[in-house]
């Protein structure tokens, strides 16, 4: 035999912290303190069952004598409140309680993690041997996992991309080095976008090396290569070849007119002064360039060899400009260009 209905009540609270004690005129005489903090500790006694749940199964009539006849059966609810959360539950009667009323005992079945998260509820919330804690202990263990995992990947991809960086990175420059240079012209291509090639080789920097020493080199490089970021939009690509000589890259596509352009503004700042402690220093460049969509099938050795092309004979007609490849120009022998090259 149970004992008062406030001792009923706590005992409900403890085992079944979900639950709704309903009346046989439909009015919720007791609710377990979990369902009123689900419902933002609104008032609830008082107020009429199926006006806080809507029975979505089994289907049958919105009435207490259809609802007790679901006795032992497994209910499908869902709250008319804003929230529209969705709940099991499953209905008994007291026999043995004040004026034969029901007890509904609810659960949030499998959408019990987001619930928890809508709720703000805790272990505290649910009865001691509901699985439901367990469940939540290895959802929390397994975000934890997940989380430290997540930040293991981030960081390692931090550290992948950090090495491939400082791998493609000329160290005196900041520039990209010449193994950028074939995973560049390759995305293109693959890619199909149209784009421009220009191979600038500095004139009279084997004299500054000679007379001032490499220190001077050293910055006169530093220099070159803070003028052709400066020159250069954002997008486009700037290698370090190696030595003295440079390849840009214009992607999206610089017209023929505006490449000529560029190439003069760089031959006009190159040709500056650089001063190096008490020294001044004087170079020039020379540059020759091609474009992607001049050729039927865009190869990186051609290109290159066409834009090295144009670059030394740039050189051999007097240095210090800037020529587009032509045809014309590619019986040009490598000895040649190789000549061109100790001259500058």
């Amino acid at each position: 035999m149970i004992g008062q209905p406030s001792q009923l009540c706590a005992l409900l609270d403890t085992l079944c912290p979900m639950h709704v004690m309903v009346d046989p005129t439909g009015h919720i005489r007791h609710a377990g303190p979990t369902l009123i903090k689900v419902l933002g500790g609104a008032p609830v006694r008082g107020r009429r069952f199926f006006e806080m749940f809507e029975l979505l199964r089994p289907t049958m009539p919105c009435t207490m004598v259809a609802l007790r006849a679901a006795s032992g059966q497994r209910l499908h609810l869902r709250l008319r409140d804003g929230s529209r959360s969705e709940m099991k539950g499953v209905l008994m009667p007291l026999p043995d309680g004040p004026d034969g009323a029901l007890v509904v005992n609810l659960s949030f079945g499998l959408s019990v993690v987001a619930a928890v998260s809508r709720y703000d509820l805790t272990n505290a919330d649910f009865a001691a041997t509901d699985l439901t804690v367990e469940m939540l202990y290895l959802v929390e263990a397994k975000s934890a996992a997940m989380d430290a995992s997540r930040k293991l990947n981030l960081r390692l991809q931090g550290a992948k991309i950090a090495a491939e960086e400082q791998a493609f990175t000329d160290t005196l420059t900041g520039l990209h080095n010449r193994r950028a240079l074939e995973p560049v012209l390759t995305r293109l291509i693959e890619a199909g976008e149209d784009f421009a090639l220009m191979h600038l080789d500095l004139d009279h920097f084997k004299q500054v090396n000679d007379t001032l020493g490499h220190a001077a080199g050293d910055h006169v490089l530093e220099v070159v290569a803070a003028i052709l970021r400066e020159e250069t939009r954002k997008g486009d690509t700037i290698i370090r070849a190696g030595g003295d000589e440079f390849v840009l890259i214009f992607a999206p596509l610089i017209k023929a007119g505006n490449l000529n352009d560029i190439a003069a503004r760089l031959i006009r700042r190159l040709e500056q002064p650089i001063a190096f402690r008490d020294q001044i220093c004087r170079i020039s460049a020379s540059l020759g360039s091609t474009l992607s969509h001049d050729y039927p099938d865009p190869a990186i050795e051609r290109m290159m060899e066409d834009a090295d092309c144009a670059l030394y004979a740039a050189k051999e007609a007097g240095r210090g400009r800037h020529l587009a490849f032509t045809p014309d120009l590619r019986p040009r022998a490598p000895s040649d260009r190789a000549a061109a090259r100790q001259r500058a």
